[in-house]
């Protein structure tokens, strides 16, 4: 096992930067996920750690050892990729020796390794059929299986389950979870989605237009965003964003919306009197409140109880709102509700930086 430290790093495609100098530090052991839109950078960086992309600039260490020159099969890594990568000629036990083999390792220590592999990945019974005989969660398996024998010092996964059924998702990302709580090696994964990132990672880089947004603990991430990017990008469903007027007086300070409704403004909440402002929350911290207990008038358009909650989608002065209630509720279409925020967990974002504002 080894850390993994990006220092300053930049890629161009010919004449168009892709990474602008990141910076990350990946501790011994840890599983770190990059996350962001399709385009930020994220397979780019991870194919630059593996060896399979030039640096164009800053360096890339595994443990100690500088790596930007070396060819990928001397980094000590291996990469689960998207679409497996599995030979379709070789059966499971064959395709997840075939690098041992390559590398010339005597055969009792291979057949020992695809074993234990195999029997942490429950791939058994498996082991004499092909790729064409096998789901595709089972496909999945042999190529995690096939890095794993390699034993190496960090495993590489890109967007491994993104070809899954939404159901073989979920299972699959906690059989990867628990495969890494057992061989504590370090881990890099790559999605685009927000949901694997928060419940695989123990650190979360946020990547947006080649740049690093924030990186830290996924909870950190989901109740401390440091801006309207990172607020908006993690969480399901996505948190709410209210444009206004930032108001102070002597008495406080408050966000004055579009329609003059007014809204005290979260606990610790930055910024001047009269700057143009964000109102965040998220949509499981608004309460229901009477018609006289102020709040936001909200117009309902969608009702969708899932049984454990009730997803509610509203629009405010044509900003689309989203609430969810632990409690079961029938609104009527066309209804009008209304939402009081939880001033400590909502948050204040510049309008022109989307940088959060905090005192």
């Amino acid at each position: 096992m080894a850390s993994v430290t990006i220092r300053s790093v930049k890629k161009r495609f010919g004449d168009v930067p892709i990474l602008h100098g990141v910076d990350i530090d990946i501790r011994d052991g840890s599983f770190t996920v990059l996350v962001g839109p399709s385009g930020c950078g994220k397979s780019t960086l991870l194919r630059m750690i593996a060896g399979l992309e030039e640096i164009n600039g800053g360096e890339i260490l595994i443990g100690e050892r500088k790596v930007n020159d070396l060819p990928p099969k001397e980094r000590d890594i291996a990469m689960v990729f998207q679409n497996y990568a599995l030979y379709p000629h070789m059966t499971v036990r064959d395709n997840m020796a075939f690098a041992l083999a390559l590398a010339k390792v005597d055969k009792a220590t291979i057949d020992g390794k695809v074993k234990r592999a195999a029997e942490i990945l429950a791939l058994s019974p498996l082991l004499e059929r092909y790729p064409r005989q096998l789901s595709g969660g089972q496909r999945q398996r042999v190529a995690m299986g096939r890095a794993i024998v390699r034993d190496p010092q960090v495993f590489l996964f890109d967007e491994p389950l993104s070809n899954l059924d939404a159901k073989l998702r979920v299972a699959m990302r906690s059989e990867i979870k628990e495969l890494h709580q057992r061989l504590k090696t370090t881990s890099i994964y790559v999605t685009h989605d927000q949901i694997e990132a928060m419940t695989m990672g123990d650190k979360i880089v946020v990547m947006r237009d080649g740049r690093i947004e924030q990186a830290g603990s996924p909870l950190d991430l989901y109740d401390q965003p440091a801006n309207q990017f990172v607020a908006g990008f993690i969480g399901s469903p996505a948190m709410n964003f209210l444009p206004g007027t930032l108001r102070r007086n002597g008495s406080g300070a408050r966000v004055e919306l579009a329609d003059g409704t007014q809204l005290d403004a979260p606990f610790n909440a930055g910024g001047v009197d009269g700057q143009p402002v964000v109102y965040g929350t998220r949509p499981e911290h608004l309460t229901l409140v009477g018609d006289t207990g102020g709040g936001i008038a909200a117009k309902v358009a969608v009702l969708e109880p899932t049984g454990m909650d009730t997803f509610v989608a509203c629009r405010h002065e044509g900003t689309e709102l989203s609430a969810v209630f632990r409690e079961r509720h029938d609104f009527a279409p066309g209804s009008v509700i209304h939402l009081r925020p939880d001033l400590q967990r909502a948050h204040l974002f510049d309008a022109g930086t989307g940088q959060v504002l905090r005192s």
